[in-house]
């Protein structure tokens, strides 16, 4: 039997889904939703959905609707997942699990209450080149990793809209860009308890709506006079372990070029997934240097929401647990609200 799935809010991330899903036999797209209703319809005629909503509660009344993809703004996720849980329904939310830790919290509480599957949207744990790595990890190839770095820095990229206003996105470039290398991270690292972070957070360029030239990616409500978020974010968070990671994220920045890095250094080698696909490790008393042969050392971004929404299908049809698991996306809620803690106070703040 199909796998009857309906998508909440039809921007453009809804797409990965969407196109993800339809490459599934064994998955129907049931329903869409959106508070933008011929938005909705306009979707729904491209998939050749019939069941089409602008309220998301009604949409949830669907008795054979099984699971959603919640792709709306970040401060609705909380309500739209705890909703869809209480209707019966698996859920998939995009990054991030919500906007505090109270809220994410409280989205766990009853999924474990109504025995329903949540998986958070971190979609770079699902690129074929970090499942490759995560192998490499696993058979123990670089021992313990005692420190990572992760950046996402763009020298103008602030997409405005609803990601440029705090109170629906929850922050700017770092749980909108940071999330996704943090949690890379942290997720080849073994996922350590955090203890302690130290950050700051920097408000000095604004949107950069004065660039010409340049084109960069602007939200669908794009406004150039509203801004209420982070130009760029840095930190550093000390694990249970010992093991400590670097961050630093932007929308704007007067630097070069963009730039991506994900970094992570053991007791017996390192490995790097941006800016370049290598790692390093030592044998015979000579260093070495390894490029793994693949079809692409960059992120393939359809490729790795295909295999997410793959992911999220099985979990639902077995009853498994997701690699990106609800649990997590608590704790990334903890760190990411952690390093704004801390930004805030202008000191080191503890976690537990």
């Amino acid at each position: 039997m199909k796998l009857k799935v309906g998508v909440i809010g039809v921007g453009s991330i809804s797409q990965e889904h969407l196109s993800a899903y339809t490459k599934l036999t064994d998955v129907e797209i049931y329903a869409i939703c959106d508070q933008n209703i011929e938005r909705a319809k306009q979707v729904a005629d491209v998939y050749s959905v019939s069941n089409v909503y602008e309220n998301y509660e009604e949409m949830l009344r669907l008795e054979k609707l099984d699971a959603v993809s919640i792709c709306t703004w970040n401060y609705t996720h909380s309500d739209i997942a705890i909703t869809a849980l209480r209707a019966q329904k698996h859920v998939l939310i995009e990054k991030p699990l919500a906007i505090s830790v109270e809220e994410a919290e409280r989205i766990q509480e009853v999924s474990e209450l109504e025995g329903k599957i949540v998986q958070v949207g971190v979609v770079r744990r699902f690129d074929p080149n970090a499942k490759m790595m995560k192998q490499f990890v696993d058979g123990g190839t670089f021992g313990d990793f005692y420190y990572a770095k992760a950046s996402f820095l763009r020298r103008a990229g602030n997409p405005g809209g609803w990601f440029a206003d705090k109170d629906k996105s929850g922050g700017g470039p770092l749980i909108d860009l940071g999330v996704h290398v943090i949690d890379l991270c942290w997720y080849l690292m073994g996922k350590p308890k955090p203890v302690s972070i130290s950050a700051n957070t920097y408000h000095y360029l604004g949107n950069r709506s004065n660039v010409k030239y340049v084109s960069f990616y602007k939200a669908a409500d794009y406004d150039p006079s509203l801004n209420s978020v982070e130009d760029l974010a840095n930190a550093i968070i000390r694990f249970e372990n010992g093991a400590s990671l670097m961050v630093d994220v932007s929308y704007t920045l007067h630097t070069s070029n963009d730039e991506m890095v994900v970094k992570l250094y053991g007791t017996k080698g390192g490995l790097e997934i941006e800016p370049e696909l290598k790692f390093m490790t030592e044998q015979y008393d000579t260093m070495l240097n390894i490029y793994p042969q693949t079809d692409t050392s960059d992120l393939d971004v359809e490729q790795a929401f295909a295999e997410e929404i793959k992911h999220f299908v099985h979990c639902c049809q077995k009853g498994q647990k997701p690699i990106s698991s609800v649990e997590d996306g608590v704790q990334m809620m903890r760190i990411l609200n952690g390093i704004y803690e801390s930004a805030e106070k202008r000191r080191e703040i503890t976690l537990y």
